[in-house]
């Protein structure tokens, strides 16, 4: 993009493109000569998006960032340290995936708002703010009031005892809930009593007293196996699973019977594993339509679609306004 004939390349594809998409910080944009202003000149009905660290109008805007850094200034990392002890990063790159998914549906949203009035906009989808959002969501909580009734942080979701529990043989992941549920689990655990304890008989009362409940069902678990846990709970419409080491997902009897995990032979690179799409379509089903591709593979195609003749096109190779793989 820093060379004249790759960045006119790139805005001849924008006159015909619905969408224009980065995820650079926007001040490089600027200085790349990509601004909104400068691409939606080129199309007025282009739906500009823009994925980065920070909004640009807050003093934070300038920063880059990553995934980690995102989980540290969001609150997730010192979510953990409530139940650590110290702050400790989620091992998942999650703020990269909830932000990638928010630019999915911003997309939608504004490609829709275009076909109803032909109006192409700027969307900004900053990953501090889709996390501050996506975190605050649950643990505002009351203080969400003017004045703030209690302090930040879902109760629930913060008491230590919230885990998969130890069983005779494993661990076993349960979430009763409902009184008929908690009922069940009293009786099946030899503690009938409980069920008639007013700190237990309306979800107000469990509420209050949930780390209670937890430590009642870890002290319980280990009286029976996993399997027979979850053959209790599912006779009696109890939530509850298995917990599963990553390696086990691929034969899990489930996945493997919804074809969760396929294989495709990609020409380069022999057969991989192909990760299944979560959602079904009835009239549109998801189908793999391309391998990855190898960085620069489709050049020579994508500039030709465009209108570049072949010697053009060497030409542009040859002077490093264009890559190929």
């Amino acid at each position: 993009l820093k060379h004249p004939d790759g960045k006119a390349a790139l805005l001849r594809m924008v006159k015909d493109a619905d969408v224009f998409f980065f995820n650079i910080r926007p001040q490089a944009m600027e200085r790349l000569g990509l601004s909104y202003k400068a691409v939606s000149a080129v199309n007025p009905r282009i739906i500009y998006v823009g994925a980065y660290g920070y909004h640009k109008d807050g003093p934070y805007g300038p920063k880059g960032a990553y995934d980690d850094l995102i989980q540290g200034i969001s609150g997730i990392a010192a979510l953990n340290a409530r139940l650590t002890g110290e702050p400790r990063y989620v091992p998942s790159v999650m703020c990269d995936k909830i932000s990638g998914l928010t630019v999915v549906y911003s997309i939608l949203a504004a490609l829709f708002h275009r076909e109803r009035t032909g109006e192409g906009q700027q969307v900004d989808v900053t990953m501090f703010e889709t996390m501050v959002g996506f975190t605050m969501l649950e643990h505002i909580r009351d203080f969400v009031f003017e004045p703030p009734l209690t302090p930040v942080g879902y109760a629930r979701l913060l008491t230590p005892n919230r885990r998969p529990y130890p069983t005779a043989d494993g661990h076993v992941c349960m979430l009763p809930y409902s009184d008929a549920n908690w009922r069940d689990v009293f009786y099946f655990s030899g503690r009938p009593e409980l069920a008639e304890d007013q700190r237990f008989t309306t979800i107000r009362g469990r509420t209050e007293h949930i780390n209670d409940l937890y430590l009642f069902l870890a002290e319980v678990a280990p009286q029976h196996t996993t399997a027979e846990w979850l053959e209790f709970c599912d006779a009696n419409n109890i939530p509850a699973s298995r917990v599963l080491d990553l390696q086990d997902m691929f034969d899990d009897p489930h996945l493997k019977q919804t074809g969760f995990f396929q294989t495709a032979e990609h020409p380069s690179e022999g057969e991989y594993k192909v990760i299944g799409f979560p959602a079904r379509f009835s009239r549109t089903p998801m189908a793999l339509r391309r391998h990855a591709p190898r960085l620069g593979e489709h050049s020579r195609e994508i500039l030709a679609d465009v209108g570049y003749s072949e010697a053009e096109i060497q030409a542009m190779l040859d002077a490093g306004a264009a890559a190929e793989a």
